[in-house]
């Protein structure tokens, strides 16, 4: 296949399930996103959900919409999402990823991680998508060297969107319906990867916990911090930089989006 320009790669930050249904600034953000990025073959998708003892890849034709949460509305659960699967970038990405054992998965599906932003990026769920687990077992720097890996298929018409939140502390979480305020120590740790995205410094970004208490605040759990890592490492040093989606929800949930390449 001819090299062509190479597409950009993303991070977003999903937040609550319920933006799947809502209209608000991220969600408007999103589907200007669909309408301003050159239109993939397919998508890619690392998400914060997916996070098991190991590194699989969606392999159906037609992957199920997984409704992975629970004490939302019923019409959450009515949503579905019927983008069709490509088994043949399952196929890809295996070998791209060898010697790696990289499991082809017939079980998983979307989950909201991916199908949440999707709905509202391509509404028409008309972009093939895969998804890619997060290996729980292994440290950051090993995903940041898979999206490394990664990063042939951004020539190749793939769109790579890594599904997460850079703040992520559901403990702190505001979940009444009065607004929060964000906390400092959420404020500051977005305002350090921000700060170290634009300086392209990845290396503090991978081993983050480096980074002090903010850090440790803000990333009580990896999972949905390391899909930005995958990102990162299909980066290429020098490229553009910009913040398509920014913004704080409950207080210690950083809805921020990161886009890497024009």
């Amino acid at each position: 296949m001819a090299p062509r320009t190479p597409l950009p790669v993303l991070f977003l930050g999903h937040g609550s399930p319920m933006n799947a249904l809502q209209t608000n600034d991220w969600t408007r953000a999103w589907a200007r996103l669909g309408t301003t990025l050159p239109h993939p073959r397919a998508v890619l998708a690392i998400s914060a959900h997916w996070y098991v003892a190991d590194t699989a890849v969606t392999a159906m034709a037609s992957p199920r919409t997984i409704h992975d949460f629970g004490g939302f509305p019923r019409e959450l659960f009515a949503v579905r999402y019927p983008a069709p699967g490509e088994p043949a970038l399952a196929e890809r990405v295996q070998r791209l990823l060898a010697p790696l054992r990289v499991r082809a998965d017939h079980s998983w599906g979307l989950d909201h991680g991916s199908w949440s932003v999707l709905r509202h990026v391509f509404p028409h769920a008309d972009v093939p998508v895969v998804q890619l687990s997060i290996d729980e077992t292994q440290p950051p720097a090993f995903h940041h060297d898979l999206g490394a890996r990664l990063r042939p298929l951004r020539e190749e018409g793939i769109l790579l969107i890594g599904s997460g939140d850079v703040v992520h502390n559901l403990h702190t979480y505001a979940w009444g319906r009065h607004a929060q305020q964000p906390y400092e120590w959420a404020l500051r740790f977005e305002a350090e990867v921000r700060a170290r995205l634009l300086a392209g410094d990845h290396a503090p970004l991978i081993d983050y916990s480096s980074l002090g208490n903010d850090a440790l605040l803000s990333v009580p759990t990896p999972e949905h911090y390391l899909p930005l890592l995958y990102v990162l490492g299909a980066s290429v040093p020098g490229e553009p930089v910009s913040f398509p989606v920014e913004g704080m929800d409950g207080g210690s949930v950083s809805m921020l989006a990161v886009q890497l390449g024009a």
